[in-house]
């Protein structure tokens, strides 16, 4: 006798059920699966209703999926096998729920267990049926709450007027109809219920993305209020450079006196320009994440000197700026242009919104806050001007944002002075903190880590010192600044000459640059190290790109690396006896970041 072997079942897919959203997109493709597969409206509705209730109760279950088969004998049906791993399976009730609706079978596993639901079809599906279902199972995705409660009830509805209609034929069944009834009911009840939530989240989600249109509308008007601050800020010193050459030019036979005043005038304006490009430039750098500190050693009581001399002039009269150093303070580790920005900025605004009374810049050195933590430089800016709501007082921080009023009137600026300095604040390790109230004054505090320079103290000079710079204007600036810290500078413009002159001169230090045509900084170090005779030369490196572009590993045989702005004579020599280019990675701000 011949065996005739059953043809295997087809697996349609699997779909991964999770959360009750889940539940309910498993509701919504079973039945669509059995549609495609030949079964009517009525029956597709009964799997849908019992995957909902098997769906809900397994939802908590371990790895819960759906397998969905097609079996093609002894007669065509659709099983759709509910598997999870862990947890104590569905209810009684889910199961006798289910059993009611289709032919239901379970089993146990050490590892959890199965349901399996079994849909009989009337007769073999379509070629094309299959093939559909698996795209569709493939293709499954979630849908919104919304979606799914809707379809939901449109299944219910459907449901309910076939069983109207189909009243006389099934009176037998009035018993089960009514309890299968009392359960739809429920259902509706709760599918009521989660639709009223849905609704309620749609309300709220709205409210959200009002909520962030305003915001987004409050930011385009604060940039178009920034660039126009800025064309006002950088045509300001743009037109003075300007006028004041073509009054040179035309006036060509005016007093010296005179011509030094318009240069000096230039001067000022191309500083302010300079100032201003290279804050707009830091900016975008920090808001990329490419601006680094340069650390170096550093004289805090020159930086407040000099912020003291040049921001004395915008003081309003009948306001007085105060700044107070600390006493037998020692040269610093840390980023002196960072540094004098953030005080720039704080004293800048401070006076700018102060009509009478003073404006004090406090310093002082605390000891560490826990044992094996650097010391903290303290420093307090306040001022006795119109104070901040509270409300107003974090927003302060955000770029571009200026407190609306009266007092804007006649203050120009670009929006970026307190969100920039809490920027450099945290880049440098730091805190900041403001407290103000209106009518009451501002008080802002930066904390920093403090830790003293390497080296010997500022009275030893240098008996020569070396500059290589293929730039003669750079050339032209720096001299001046090497001088007052050595008894000769000698001057090379040719790199390939570097060596030779360092040979010839014997040099207590060389100053390199490190863009060059012919040999780059980087060469010219690398030589320097391999000699014998000249690796033990003190090297400051000096650029004019970002810091935070060099390559510190082909530099750590310099003894600092430096941006060629804001040079003086002092940090050149503490540059010079510093240990190395290695710098201390900045504590982590708790506070402070934007």
């Amino acid at each position: 006798m011949n065996s005739v072997t059953e043809p295997a079942p087809v697996r349609l897919g699997s779909i991964g059920v999770a959360s009750v959203q889940d539940t309910f997109a498993l509701r919504r493709t079973g039945k669509a699966v059995a549609e495609l597969l030949g079964s009517d409206g009525q029956e597709a509705v009964r799997l849908a209703t019992a995957l909902s209730e098997l769906g809900r109760d397994l939802c908590g279950s371990q790895r819960l999926a759906a397998h969905f088969d097609l079996h093609g004998a002894p007669r065509p049906a659709l099983h759709v096998t509910l598997e999870w791993r862990g947890g104590a399976g569905p209810s009684g009730d889910a199961l006798e729920a289910a059993a009611r609706l289709l032919p239901t079978d379970r089993g146990r596993s050490a590892a959890g267990g199965w349901v399996r639901l079994e849909q009989r079809l009337a007769s073999a599906p379509a070629a094309e049926g299959p093939e559909q279902a698996e795209q569709l199972l493939v293709a499954h995705t979630g849908s919104s709450d919304l979606e799914d409660a809707q379809a939901q009830t449109r299944d219910l509805i459907t449901a309910l007027e076939q069983t109207r209609a189909q009243g006389e034929e099934l009176r037998h069944l009035n018993e089960e109809l009514a309890e299968t009834n009392r359960g739809v009911v429920a259902l509706y009840a709760e599918l009521s219920e989660e639709l009223e939530e849905t609704n309620r989240g749609v309300v709220a989600l709205y409210a959200e993305l009002e909520e962030k249109s305003q915001q987004l509308r409050e930011a385009s008007e604060a940039k178009s209020r920034f660039w126009a601050n800025v064309s006002h800020e950088l045509r300001t010193p743009v037109n003075a450079v300007v006028g004041l050459a073509e009054m040179s030019i035309a006036d060509a036979d005016a007093p010296a006196e005179e011509r030094a005043h318009r240069l000096s005038l230039i001067a000022d304006s191309g500083r302010t320009l300079l100032a201003l490009v290279d804050e707009l430039l830091d900016v975008a750098k920090a808001e990329s994440g490419t601006l680094e500190p340069a650390w170096a050693p550093l004289d805090l009581r020159a930086v407040l000197a000099h912020l003291e001399g040049t921001l004395r002039g915008l003081a309003r009269p009948g306001v007085t700026l105060v700044v107070e150093a600390p006493e037998h303070v020692g040269p610093l580790l840390g980023d002196e242009t960072m540094l004098t920005r953030i005080l720039r900025n704080l004293l800048s605004n401070a006076l700018k919104f102060t009509e009478a009374g003073s404006v004090r810049l406090a310093a002082r050195l605390d000891g560490p806050a826990e044992p094996g933590r650097p010391a903290q430089l303290v420093l307090t800016v306040s001022d006795t001007g119109i104070g901040i709501p509270a409300d107003q007082q974090e927003r302060v921080f955000e770029e571009f944002y200026q407190v609306r009023g009266a007092h804007q009137r006649g203050r120009p600026g670009t929006g970026l002075g307190l969100p920039y300095a809490r920027r450099l604040v945290g880049l440098l390790g730091g805190t900041i903190r403001l407290d103000s109230a209106p009518g009451c004054g501002t008080t802002i505090t930066v904390t920093l880590p403090s830790r003293p320079a390497p080296g010997p103290g500022e009275e030893e000079r240098a008996a020569v010192l070396l500059l290589v710079d293929d730039d003669p204007a750079f050339r032209a600036v720096l001299r001046p600044l090497l001088e007052q810290i050595a008894d000769r500078v000698v001057e090379v413009a040719d790199s390939r000459d570097a060596l030779e002159a360092v040979r010839r001169e014997r040099p207590d230090g060389l100053f390199l640059d490190l863009q060059m045509d012919g040999l780059d900084g980087y060469q010219v170090l690398a030589r320097l190290r391999a000699a014998p005779d000249l690796s033990a030369l003190p090297v400051v490196i000096l650029t004019s790109a970002g810091l935070s572009t060099v390559d510190r590993g082909r530099l750590a045989h310099a003894r600092s690396v430096l941006s060629k702005s804001s040079l003086t004579g002092r940090r050149l020599a503490l540059a010079l006896r510093a240990d190395g280019p290695e710098h201390p990675a900045p504590e982590h701000a708790d506070e402070g970041r934007s």
